[in-house]
């Protein structure tokens, strides 16, 4: 009986920690901006993987995707005006308090073909 209520008790414990590896504050975010590593291409999507056209004013979690050395990603708009470095890759997650207005995501060296913006409502 005492070897089975130690079995059931570490039993318990893996179950416990497996159940909190599954997804990560890290591993969360409302909103995706990407640029394409061998394409001259900007996006961002919402949380349904679509092109972002409008969202509300609140706070959101941003993952970008920038594998890129060429590239870079850059979110300006009221109270706004992050981005990530031109020379390197990398997949930060921004927390970043979206007020109403307009957006525009960009990349810096290629501002008049890389670029797009959505509403904040």
């Amino acid at each position: 009986m005492r070897y089975l209520l130690m079995t059931l008790l570490s039993l318990g414990s893996l179950v416990a920690v497996s159940s909190g590896l599954a997804a990560t504050s890290k591993d969360t975010f409302d909103l995706q901006g990407e640029v394409y590593p061998t394409a001259f291409k900007i996006e961002m999507k919402n949380a349904a993987n679509r092109k972002l056209t409008t969202v509300k004013a609140g706070t959101y979690r941003i993952k970008i995707e920038d594998p890129s050395a060429i590239h870079n990603f850059r979110l300006v708009g009221p109270g706004v005006n992050t981005a990530t470095s031109v020379a390197g890759k990398s997949e930060p997650i921004w927390t970043v308090r979206l007020k109403k207005g307009t957006y525009k995501y960009l990349c810096d060296p290629h501002a008049t073909i890389m670029k797009g913006t959505f509403r904040v409502t």
